[in-house]
């Protein structure tokens, strides 16, 4: 079980990936802008975590689903899939709507 939750994570991130390919909506429309958007997202919400982390706010918790590796002291290796994910996530729901319901 210890890696339930980074196993979620993935499977969730390869069905976001189904659904891009599907309608061409962001890695698959423009592969190079999609890898910058992603990273510039992820690390802004990194800097987020090490400053909440640094401040007290953040911390990890054990749990049984979780690997265990820390890439730094209170941030999981899951943190950083779950940031990318998030960013995905994101990028394909705005472009989707976006096809959905353009600008007039």
């Amino acid at each position: 079980m210890k890696l339930a939750y980074l196993a979620a994570i993935l499977f969730s991130t390869f069905g976001m990936g189904v659904l891009d390919k599907r309608f061409a909506l962001a890695m698959f429309h423009d592969a190079r802008r999609t890898i910058i958007t992603i990273a510039i997202g992820v690390a802004v919400f990194i800097a987020w975590d090490v400053l909440g982390i640094a401040m007290g706010i953040f911390f990890s918790g054990s749990s049984p689903y979780t690997t265990g590796l820390y890439l730094a002291p209170e941030f999981p290796v899951e943190e950083l899939f779950f940031l990318t994910f998030l960013c995905y996530f994101t990028l394909i729901t705005y472009r989707l709507l976006e096809r959905r319901w353009p600008r007039t």
